[in-house]
């Protein structure tokens, strides 16, 4: 029992994202005291799961937005797909917000003024890594960079040492393949 502790905390962790994300999106609602009444609320008042990875709903936003960076539509697809797998109401356990998961100061500091916006979000994500890549001037350091923020990258010369950091980058340029691996 104690060596699957890690792997049902972590479980636990997940849950209890997505119910946050759930009352983030519904200040109807009063928070709830206890896991068990905030489980079956979310699911009984239209608590949905994330969108499939392969949506095309966000298609003519994505094209829009990489038009608008000069970077492809194939990277920032690979970008939605790894931070938020196409769900708009996406917000993490750090607070980073909608399809391209930004923080609440990068989007200010983007003239994102809804980060809920999907159309806001995906320019300004967009635009975000436009500038990581014009930094960096290689896209695994710009997608460190857009995970673990430029000034780790800086700090470690590289990908930063950290386990998400890795992972990340890994599974963008992974999905970017997928997709045909355009970068602009």
């Amino acid at each position: 029992m104690l060596s699957r502790l890690p792997q049902m905390l972590e479980r636990i962790a997940t849950i209890e994202a997505r119910l946050e994300q759930v009352r983030a999106h519904d200040p109807i609602r009063p928070p709830h005291d206890d896991f068990a009444t905030a489980l079956t609320d979310a699911t009984a008042h239209g608590a949905r799961p994330a969108p499939s990875s392969t949506s095309t709903s966000f298609d003519g936003i994505i094209q829009r937005a990489a038009a608008a960076s000069g970077i492809s539509a194939d990277l920032v697809h690979a970008v939605v797909r790894a931070e938020s797998d196409y769900n708009p109401s996406c917000r993490s356990s750090a607070g980073a917000m909608g399809l391209m998961q930004l923080m609440p100061g990068t989007a200010r500091g983007l003239g994102v003024s809804d980060p809920w916006d999907p159309e806001q979000n995906v320019l300004g994500g967009a635009r975000y890594l436009r500038q990581q890549l014009d930094h960096f001037g290689d896209i695994r350091l710009a997608l460190a960079a857009y995970n673990a923020g430029p000034g780790a990258v800086q700090r470690h010369g590289g990908v930063p040492p950290y386990q998400e950091t890795q992972t990340y980058v890994r599974r963008v340029m992974g999905y970017l393949q997928e997709r045909g691996g355009a970068i602009r």
